[in-house]
């Protein structure tokens, strides 16, 4: 179980930090990236799943995509620090993913809030790049290096 990997690994030294609610790298499990929690029954496991990993010695708790109640429940439940993404200001602290607050994609989660838009300034820069490779502009001189004695030919 979940726990007592935990557990062990926690007894040898290594730092665990907890997951529950949505869990992305188990997208083909769970089969989608809806919000969780939102169902008594889910609810309760995503609850017990917090307290569960918080009692085995995770150092904190992620609390990803469920709904602010549910979030404010595990935080005020467990005695770790919980973080989190896409559950509201309920948690005691916040995570985003770099790519999708600086806007690195066209599509951005609900939860997100996009601080930048850097697709459009990447798209541009890697355009201006191919060009001038192309043109062979780049390398310039400035960007080249040169031996200090010259070499026979």
């Amino acid at each position: 179980t979940a726990p007592a990997t935990i557990e062990y690994l926690v007894q040898r030294g290594i730092p665990v930090m907890g997951h529950v609610g949505l869990l992305p790298q188990s997208i083909n499990i769970d089969g989608s990236f809806k919000a969780k929690g939102r169902e008594e029954s889910e609810r309760a496991r995503i609850l017990q799943s917090a307290r569960d990993t918080a009692d085995a010695g995770a150092f904190c708790v992620v609390i990803e995509g469920v709904a602010e109640g549910l979030a404010r429940e595990i935080t005020e439940a467990i005695d770790k620090p919980t973080i989190g993404i896409g559950a509201s200001a309920a948690c005691d602290g916040q995570v985003l993913v770099s790519p999708d607050m600086l806007g690195m994609f066209e599509w951005t989660p609900k939860f997100v809030r996009r601080y930048a838009g850097l697709r459009e300034d990447i798209d541009r820069a890697v355009a201006a790049y191919a060009e001038d490779v192309r043109t062979r502009r780049f390398p310039a001189e400035v960007e080249t290096y040169f031996s200090k004695k010259p070499v026979a030919q």
